[in-house]
This record gives structure tokens, sequence and C-alpha cells, in this order.
């Protein structure tokens, strides 16, 4: 009666010790999953149609995947101060110079430029030919909030510079919105006779209105940067894209109408 339990008693030991070693050797030679590769890329909501062409260039040239998230640049400074969000962020100045005050610069690529243009109804119906014409009594003006928009302070300083503030202003009334597509879908749905938006913003909307064609006369040039942040954990891919942005980003701004 002993020996039997003594050899039942073995038997278990010897069951047990051989599935350890069938566990041990089966997680020993399971390979670690691997994350894929992707790209977070925070886009400036004026830059939406470049910014989705360029990555499914790099996509389809790479294999890397992208994904983007959209909104103004100022809501998305705070997470790149802190380095929370994003490997790449599309962008206009000044806001080069903060990421860089930020100490999360990893490299950039100057891909074109933002400028105001004076857009009105095709056709011109109005015959606006400067933005003097803007402060005729009873013309249906927009522009973009100088609080949230670099566009808007921008315009705000020429229009206080002519001394035709107060007079456009006035024709403006509760039109000042935050975006600029805000801006194209006035003159599109017939809101508004003038606004004055973002280049690239204006060629979105290239069917449903007409440019008019004015000197520059700001004081500054805002150039379009599509900027490596320097906490990516993809250093391999980020360094891949901004390669390709160096080589293709340009061309493919300057097509979507981010020219001077």
């Amino acid at each position: 009666m002993k020996i039997s339990r003594w050899i039942s008693t073995r038997s278990v030991f010897l069951v047990t010790g051989a599935l350890s070693i069938i566990l041990v050797t089966s997680c020993a030679k399971k390979p670690a999953s691997k994350q894929p590769e992707e790209l977070v890329v925070l886009c400036g909501n004026s830059f939406v149609q470049p910014v989705e062409q360029l990555c499914s260039e790099f996509r389809a040239k790479t294999g890397i995947a992208m994904t983007s998230t959209v909104a103004g640049s100022e809501d998305f400074l705070p997470l790149v101060k802190t380095g929370r969000k994003g490997d790449i962020l599309i962008t206009h100045d000044p806001y080069l110079d903060y990421v860089r005050d930020a100490n999360a610069l990893a490299d950039h690529v100057q891909v074109g430029f933002v400028a105001p243009v004076l857009a009105v109804q095709p056709g011109n119906p109005k015959g606006i030919r400067s933005i003097q014409d803007l402060a005729q009594p009873g013309l249906r003006v927009a522009l973009t909030d100088p609080q949230y928009s670099t566009c808007g302070e921008m315009v705000l300083t020429l229009l206080t510079k002519k001394g035709i503030k107060d007079a456009v202003m006035a024709n403006v009334g509760n039109r000042l919105t935050k975006g600029h597509s805000a801006l194209g879908t006035f003159l599109k749905t017939q809101v508004v006779d003038a606004a004055i938006l973002w280049n690239g913003v204006a060629h979105t909307f290239k069917d449903s209105l007409e440019i008019v064609k004015i000197p520059y006369e700001y004081d500054q040039e805002t150039r379009v940067h599509i900027i490596a942040l320097s906490y990516s954990k993809r250093p391999d891919a980020l360094k891949k894209f901004m390669e390709f942005a160096r080589s293709r980003g340009p061309e493919v701004f300057a097509a979507y109408g981010y020219v001077k």
C-alpha cells in the first residue's frame, strides 16, 4: 500500500514537472508581439487637404500608418509643451518658435506660406477692388477673430493702419469666426459679400468664390511648417517622414494654394 502511494505521488511530481517544462519552453519560444509603426499627426485645421495627400503618399511608399488629429494650433500647443501627444505638428508661424521654446523641436521643414486673401462672391457683383472697399456701408463682411487667429490679427492691424477698422468691423457685426472654413461656407451659401481668409482655405472653396488680386500689404510673412516633435517614440519612422516631407511637401502645399 505504501509502495503504491509512493509510486502515485512520484507520478504526480513527474507529470507536474513535465508540464512545467512544457510551459516554460512554450513561453520561451513565444515571440514578443511588436506594435505596428504608426505616426500621429497634429494637423492645424487650415491644412487638412495637403496633409491628407502627403500622408497618403507616404503610407503608400513606406507602409507606415499615419493618424491625424485636426484642431487649431493653439489647441495643440499645451499637448506639445507637456509631451503628451503626437509625433508631428503641422502649423504656421509663430508656432515653430513656441515648439522650440518648449524644447520639443527635433526637426522642421518649411512647405509654403499662408497669406490672407480677399475673397468675394463669384463674378464680384459688389465690385470690390481693394480692402478699402470693405468699409462701404451695408456690405456684408466676415473675418477671423484676432483673439484666436493669426490671420485675424494681421487683418485687424492692416485695417487700423488704413484708418478703416471701425467702418469694416461695423460691416462684420457678429461674423467673426474662430476658423477659416466657416468663412468659405459663408461665401458658398451667400451669407456674406466678402471675407478675408487664408489662401489655402480659399483654394478649398475655389468653386464658390473669387479672389480679388490685390498687393500684399501685410507687415509679416507667415510660413507653414511640418515639425518633428522631439518626444516621439518612433524616431526611425519620423525621420523617414521628414525626409519625405522635405522632398515632396513644398510641391503638395503649392498645389493647394499655400503660396504668397
